[in-house]
């Protein structure tokens, strides 16, 4: 068991891009275990295979703060076969983030948000092609209009890639909604995500509209990827194999925030 718990430890680092990338080189082990199943304990609904209890990389109970969350993850345990395969378990890896790191650095990982907020993706926007102005216009100007109207935030947007500086009070009022560590595990668990979607994307506002509900998660990743879809680079089959494996991080991420909401 520690084994696999090591290798998953190798396989969820916070930043998602680097988990992306360790991904690519999975050493498969065998499945050990018949049942898993999920009860009530002190840390929310926990998993257990074989009746005994899962715990984290860092030896903590893995648990879920509401049964759909916890049903879900066990479902990543049910779904392995012969083997135990950690780069298709993207919401095992989440949550051994959100219950390793998270919980012990929240005021970090909110920091860390508020910093892509300040110079978001989707404040800079290209000159030409006409192409690409167009697609960034379509997929982006609606989340400043959602920002400026939901939240309150008048953010600026400009062309090119040079620091163009927000108003302070359109930064406090986006940052506003990133979830707090308020003592509820449900919080952390959409600050963990809000965390994951944020540096998948490179946009904190992508992230936040997300949690919010205001886009879907298919919706989300397509705008975080309008200038990366409108290249030409020709095909690269690691690339997109990364890509594959950073989506499936991105609609884990969704889909806790989805049940959430829904559970709130």
């Amino acid at each position: 068991m520690r084994e696999i718990l090591e290798e998953i430890r190798e396989h969820q680092p916070l930043d998602p891009n680097e988990a992306a990338r360790r991904g690519m080189r999975p050493r498969l082990r065998h499945r050990f275990y018949k049942e898993v199943s999920v009860s009530e304990g002190e840390g929310g609904f926990g998993l257990a295979l074989d009746g005994r209890p899962m715990r984290t990389p860092a030896q903590r109970l893995l648990a879920a703060p509401t049964v759909p969350l916890a049903d879900m993850l066990a479902g990543e345990w049910r779904a392995q076969r012969e083997h135990i395969d950690p780069s298709s378990m993207p919401l095992t890896r989440l949550a051994n983030s959100i219950i390793d790191g998270v919980a012990d650095a929240a005021p970090e990982v909110v920091a860390e948000v508020e910093k892509y907020l300040a110079s978001d993706l989707i404040f800079y926007r290209a000159e030409a092609p006409q192409g690409l102005v167009r697609s960034q216009e379509t997929a982006w100007d609606p989340l400043m209009t959602w920002a400026r109207d939901a939240l309150g935030a008048q953010f600026r947007t400009g062309a090119g890639v040079v620091h163009l500086p927000q108003p302070q009070d359109a930064l406090t009022a986006a940052a506003a909604i990133i979830p707090r560590n308020n003592g509820n595990a449900s919080d952390l668990w959409r600050l963990g995500a809000t965390h994951s979607v944020t540096t998948l994307t490179g946009s904190a506002l992508i992230a936040l509209a997300l949690l919010s509900g205001k886009l879907s998660v298919a919706d989300a990743w397509s705008a975080a990827h309008v200038d990366e879809d409108m290249a030409q680079w020709g095909r690269d089959e690691l690339a997109l194999e990364r890509r594959v494996y950073r989506e499936a991080e991105m609609h884990a991420a969704g889909r806790v925030l989805a049940l959430l909401r829904k559970s709130s």
